[in-house]
């Protein structure tokens, strides 16, 4: 698939958390591309400064061209795009990258955790869409309620059983969303994962140990996007490295190396 670049209007932007904020753009050609676990890179700056494009996983599209993004601040860069304004146009380049397998067969539960679950709201809506949808659960964890409550509330929306669990306990379980995922390991047939690594580890070796299919979405930090200035490496579990920007960001749980 070729990636598209073009300069896209805004839609809007807005915060629906403290940090967070939900960025539309009105790129046609690329929501009808798009697949869930693809991303963008975004030219933050209107100059040089910064000088670097941004990767942003797709959070939605919608059949009219919208692709919305779930963005924390937390550097530079993100601080200038939450101040853009509708009707101002940013560089982009997309789709990018390789997403997730979305003809599962059998149940399926969907695992993420802090921003990770940007990617999976535009999975789970897909896979709901299909010709025969799965039955599935969603686990979704957080800091805080007020950083999960909209997407439990989206996945209930789709059809999903939802399980939540919080760092202070002002939501669901009290501590991390892995303790919930021992109750399903007898009822899933596929996971698909995405968030802190030390959490997409935890998920992947239970599923390798009981012979369930897994898919995680990696992050790195990426320079171009394309593969070509190696920045994204990993350790894949054949000893290689492998890129997570272009033979990624989703991967199946067996190739990656996790301990090392």
């Amino acid at each position: 698939m070729l990636e598209i670049q073009e300069k896209a209007p805004i839609i809007h932007c807005e915060f629906i958390a403290e940090d967070i904020f939900l960025l539309a753009l009105h790129s046609p050609r690329i929501a009808e591309k798009a697949m869930p676990g693809q991303f963008l890179m975004i030219r933050i700056g209107f100059f040089d400064d910064p000088l670097l494009r941004r990767p942003f996983s797709i959070h939605q599209v919608s059949a009219e061209g919208k692709i919305e993004m779930l963005i924390k601040i937390v550097g530079r860069g993100s601080k200038v795009l939450a101040t853009l304004k509708p009707g101002m146009k940013i560089d982009i380049v997309g789709p990018l990258g390789r997403g997730f397998f979305t003809n599962p067969q059998g149940t399926v539960c969907l695992v993420g955790g802090g921003m990770g679950i940007a990617p999976l709201s535009f999975l789970g809506k897909r896979l709901q869409r299909t010709k025969n949808p799965p039955a599935g659960h969603v686990l979704l964890g957080a800091r805080t309620a007020n950083e999960v409550e909209i997407f439990q509330r989206q996945f209930i929306g789709m059809g999903y059983r939802v399980g939540v669990a919080t760092d202070d306990g002002t939501l669901g379980h009290h501590g991390f969303v892995t303790e919930l995922f021992d109750d399903l390991l007898a009822s899933v047939k596929m996971v698909y994962v995405c968030g802190p690594h030390p959490m997409m580890r935890k998920i992947a070796l239970k599923c390798l140990e009981h012979g369930i299919d897994c898919q995680v979405s990696m992050e790195t930090v990426m320079a171009c996007g394309l593969g070509a200035c190696l920045g994204c490496t990993i350790n894949g579990a054949d000893n290689s490295y492998v890129h997570v920007c272009k033979d990624g960001p989703v991967f199946e749980a067996e190739e990656v190396a996790w301990d090392r």
